[in-house]
């Protein structure tokens, strides 16, 4: 299978290119570092433009993740610029592209985040639940889906992905808070209360592949593990799987006034099941968070 990817260099990307390289996939990645490609997604080709795959043999399926990181910085004017650009409009222009070949790809798998939702306190969400609208997270995700949704009418199978925080023992989240934890400064986020949906490298990797594979899977699925916890059940358990105190809280007031509106990352949450996902055969191999973080923080 001829595969195309966006955000090949990132976290999931390169986890991705390991896994298919494995099953001997012709991969090709669309970055704005071509040249970098080959290293790090394990021999991928790599592309500054879409073009260069025109004429050439037709690509398969489509795996859109692409996107400036979304918690690196505040959600200046600027920076919402940057975030748009690289999610909406890049969705865009990929499927402008998918709608001009000869032979359209049979599939797009597009990214999107549990950030669709927004903050939504206690209410148990599933795929079928509305968007959130509050905050600037959720709107781009929502516009972000809607672009790769025109794929439709190519007759394409598209198939988005609301993915949670990706727990990884190299890069992302995890490796950010592993620092915080070992020097004694772990600790609550606010309240501690709200809903943290989460998901292990592993089981995101598996998941895209599965929906890769399953024709009959198309519209939103919940990337993130069956068992919701809070953030202070987080914190409790990555203390204890890193054997050091998770006591220090970062209050509420604080971190909106640190962050502004991007606050919502940390202080929201979902509480979220992944109904479609599980309707779709998908199973976890890591469902529960302790087993999740000891063998990511202590497997070699």
């Amino acid at each position: 299978m001829h595969i195309l990817l966006t955000g090949g260099t990132g976290l999931i990307g390169r986890a991705l290119c390991r896994h298919w390289q494995r099953q001997g996939h012709e991969l090709s990645v669309w970055s704005r570092s071509p040249h970098q490609v080959s290293a790090l997604c394990s021999g991928a080709r790599g592309m500054a433009r879409l073009q260069e795959l025109d004429g050439g043999p037709p690509v398969d399926a489509v795996v859109n993740l692409a996107g400036a990181p979304i918690a690196d910085r505040r959600w200046t004017q600027a920076r919402r610029h940057l975030l748009w650009r690289s999610r909406v409009d890049l969705t865009r222009t990929l499927v402008d592209w998918m709608g001009q070949q000869p032979t359209p790809p049979r599939v797009l798998l597009s990214g999107s985040a549990v950030g669709w939702y927004g903050d939504r306190g206690e209410q148990l969400l599933d795929e079928d639940s509305t968007p959130g609208q509050a905050d600037f997270g959720s709107r781009l995700c929502v516009a972000w889906e809607h672009e790769a949704e025109r794929a439709v009418q190519w007759g394409v199978r598209v198939a988005v992905l609301r993915t949670a925080p990706v727990l990884a023992s190299q890069g992302g989240m995890l490796t950010r808070l592993r620092h915080v934890f070992r020097i004694g400064l772990g600790g609550p986020l606010g309240s501690g209360q709200q809903w943290m949906p989460w998901i292990h490298i592993n089981d995101q990797v598996s998941l895209i592949d599965h929906l890769l594979h399953r024709e009959e899977c198309s519209g939103a699925f919940n990337a993130c593990a069956p068992e919701p916890v809070r953030n202070q059940d987080f914190t409790r358990s990555l203390a204890r799987a890193l054997r050091r105190p998770g006591v220090l809280p970062a209050p509420a007031w604080a971190l909106r006034l640190a962050l502004g509106e991007m606050s919502v990352l940390l202080l929201g949450g979902q509480r979220l099941t992944p109904r479609r996902t599980l309707a779709a055969g998908f199973a976890w191999r890591q469902p529960a968070l302790e087993p999740a973080l000891e063998q990511l923080l202590h497997t070699p």
